[in-house]
């Protein structure tokens, strides 16, 4: 996907917040799950736009899954004037909710001390704090959500709240939710016709609002991105 978006002509950015795997214990404690993770985001694009000529910051767009998908739906949330368009796949959405269905081993994760510090019922408020439907009323920004009801990891309940929250706030956006989509989790991510079909469907969104300079159109278009030496 990265061979995908540079063939079109992106810049692309892909920060390392805090809590990355990789960097050592330290890095690692500082995770700060919909909270600092997504300034340190929004950092990496700014710095981005200080630094270098050649990025034009009236067509800077954000897209993520998963966990992605929260700190997506935050930085537009937080940083509207940023941002002209925005993807969110099969998007964390609801901590208050992901918290029920998961059991005690994940739920620790967040309670532990090096993180949120509590359960989410000792302290709801910064659970709903961190998750992307209790702010759905700040969107501003052209946004496309994708989920999957085979996904195994983010239960399309939680993105479909999220879907019920920026409807009741009247807010213009666009979703699909796929039924079974081969991949669970990582339905569009991975190298199969399907999945590169519904990857076209994201980039014309993002492209309508951002222009580059070789769109991928069709299938081929894809296949010489991906594989093809240019």
């Amino acid at each position: 996907m990265i061979r995908e978006l540079i063939y079109q002509g992106y810049i692309v950015v892909s920060a390392e917040y805090r809590g990355s795997t990789g960097y050592g214990e330290g890095t690692y404690n500082n995770i700060d799950y919909g909270g600092l993770e997504v300034d340190d985001s929004q950092a990496s694009c700014e710095y981005m736009i200080e630094n270098y000529d050649f990025v034009d910051k009236g067509r800077v767009g954000i897209m993520g899954w998963s966990h992605g998908g929260l700190i997506t739906l935050m930085s537009i949330f937080d940083h509207p004037d940023t941002y002209k368009v925005a993807f969110a796949g099969v998007p964390v959405s609801d901590l208050v909710m992901r918290m029920g269905y998961y059991d005690n081993e994940y739920r620790d994760l967040y309670s532990a001390p090096n993180h949120i510090g509590k359960t989410a019922n000792q302290n709801i408020e910064e659970y709903k704090r961190r998750s992307p439907v209790w702010s759905a009323g700040k969107l501003k920004t052209p946004l496309l959500i994708h989920t999957n009801t085979s996904d195994d990891d983010v239960n399309v309940v939680e993105v479909e709240h999220l879907i019920q929250a920026l409807t009741f706030e009247k807010k213009d956006f666009q979703y699909e939710i796929f039924k079974d989509a081969p991949g669970g989790h990582s339905f569009d991510r991975i190298d199969i016709k399907n999945a590169r079909q519904i990857r076209l469907k994201i980039y014309k969104f993002m492209n309508e609002k951002l222009n580059p300079q070789r769109p991928i159109k069709t299938l081929k278009d894809m296949e010489k991105a991906a594989y093809a030496p240019f």
